[in-house]
This record gives C-alpha cells, structure tokens and sequence, in this order.
C-alpha cells in the first residue's frame, strides 16, 4: 500500500550520513543508527536531508544511503528519502533513484536559486508528482531556499492530489495557523522545527522531522506523547531541557556539532563534508558540558503520558 497522511505520525529522525574514515558512507553505522533509532521509538525514517548532507553526496551516494538505510528498517517504519536538489531535471532523476532504492516516499524540497513563483512552486509539484511514482511529502525551509509557499499555494498542491504531507520548518507561526486551517484535515503537517516542536504539535501538527532525534530519539518520542495525550505543559518543559543543546548545535553550520554530539553519546558518524567544517572548540566545551545531563534523560525511564 502507498503511504498516507496517516503513516506520517510521531518522530521522523532527519539522519544524518555516516561516514568512514576514507569518506566514503558507513554501511554498518547506517544499520546501527537505524536500530538506535527504532528502539527509541522514531516511526519513521528520514535519509539524505539537509543533515544528512544531500547537497554533498553524489547521486550513487544518495541512493545508497537510502538504500541502506531501507535495507536496515527492514519494512518496521516508512523510509521518507530527500530530494534537496536546485531543479526539476536533477529532482526528477533523485526521484527515479529514491524509488529504485526502495524508499516509501519522497521528501521534495521547494526549486531554489532560479526562483519560481508561487505558481510555478505549484507546477513543479504536480510534475513531479506525475512523472515519478513516489508519495510527495512537501519540504518547507524559506531560510534555506528563499522561497516560502503560502497558504493558497499548499491548499492548491494538496487540491492536485500532489503531496500527502509537509516539513514545516519555518518559524512563522502565524502562517503555520493558516497552512493548518487550509489542509491540516487533508495532508499530515510534520513540524521541522526543534524549538516549536510542542507547540506545532498542539496546534495540530502530527509529528516531527527532527535532527537532534538522531541522539535522543526517546526523549523526543516521550515529548510527541506527552503533547498528543494533552499534556503540553509537560511537553514544552521537557523540550525546554534541550534548549542548551539547540544553542549548541544550531549555532554552527549543521550537522558538524550534531555529529560531534553523536560521537559523545556513542553513535560515530564520522566527519562532515566540505564546505562544512568540524564544531569549534567552543561549541565542543558546550556539548561536553551538556551532553552528560540529556544522557541521563535519555537513559532514564519515562512516565507514560496520559
């Protein structure tokens, strides 16, 4: 069965890429993390996003990134696999590639550098969605592209049938109302954003692309709970523990601290890749401080929310 809005519930890791040390992707880190993830209970799986360091892969690269990664899920959770490119002819080529690796869905993110118009953000959707034979999730990152598709825009692409959901990761709370009044009942609207998370899920996102997930899959897990069950209170004070964490980590060009971060916790991904740089050693002293405490949150056992 081809994946609904439904399946696009709970925390969606945005994984990062593993690396050896010659740089080429680390199969057997790829299946570890996929299997930290699940039993942190992530109910799904995003490979080859921005953190996973799409624009610096080749295309074999992305496909077998996603094709390990679809090895190592081994049908538990849906595979949701980015496609981050410039233009159509590329995206469309991503596209036929994420298929063959067996990925359940794409992650389409919005043209950039040659600017289209609102109806040309339209157009671009309902192409892809007619030339390759993948569920659309609708990628949303003005900071990124310069573009942001507004209300009209989305409720015209989910009236085309083209997308079964989005990645909000856009800080315009107002503008996230309106998306949610538009098609919130059509599509699943996955929050982007660490710092909203609690508050997108109570104004009726359903789930999260997150980075930070790829440490603490349980922690993000237990607030999604928590906030799903009604209790937001809880929810935003538990998020509101990994604000130090956010600081270091968004601080610097992503994923260099995330991945230090991970190496810290156990899971070795490796380095980034140009033009991105390793953290400083400030931000290493800031996530040497953090880390130990979120650690034993992670480890501890959480109360089930209800």
């Amino acid at each position: 069965m081809p994946l609904s809005p439904s399946d696009l519930t709970g925390v969606f890791p945005a994984m990062v890429t593993p690396f050896t040390a010659d740089g080429t992707i680390d199969r057997p880190a790829v299946k570890t993390l996929v299997d930290h993830l699940l039993a942190g209970g992530a109910t799904g799986l995003v490979p080859i996003g921005g953190t996973g360091e799409y624009t610096a892969l080749t295309p074999a690269e992305r496909k077998e990134m996603v094709a390990v990664t679809v090895e190592a899920a081994a049908g538990r959770v849906p595979v949701v696999a980015g496609v981050l490119s410039p233009g159509y002819g590329e995206a469309k080529l991503a596209g036929d590639d994420m298929k063959a690796a067996g990925a359940d869905a794409v992650m389409l993110l919005t043209p950039f550098y040659a600017l289209g118009t609102q109806e040309g953000v339209r157009r671009y959707f309902q192409a892809f969605r007619s030339d390759v034979d993948l569920p659309i999730v609708f990628y949303e990152i003005p900071a990124r592209t310069n573009i942001s598709a507004k209300a009209d825009t989305l409720q015209a692409i989910v009236e085309d049938g083209s997308i079964i959901g989005m990645k909000y990761s856009n800080y315009d709370l107002v503008e996230f109302i309106k998306v949610m009044n538009r098609v919130g009942d059509k599509v699943a609207v996955m929050s982007g954003e660490e710092p909203l998370f609690a508050t997108h899920l109570s104004l009726g996102a359903t789930g999260g692309v997150l980075a930070t997930s790829n440490i603490y899959p349980r922690i993000w897990t237990h607030i999604f709970e928590l906030a799903k069950a009604g209790n937001l209170t809880e929810a935003v004070a538990m998020q509101n523990r990994l604000e130090p964490l956010f600081a270091a980590i968004f601080g610097e060009a992503n994923p260099g601290p995330l991945k230090r971060a991970m190496k810290m916790a156990g899971l070795d991904a490796g380095e980034v890749r140009l033009p991105l740089l390793p953290p400083s050693a400030e931000t290493v002293d800031k996530l040497e401080a953090i880390m130990p405490m979120l650690d034993d949150l992670e480890a501890a056992p959480l109360a089930k929310a209800g």
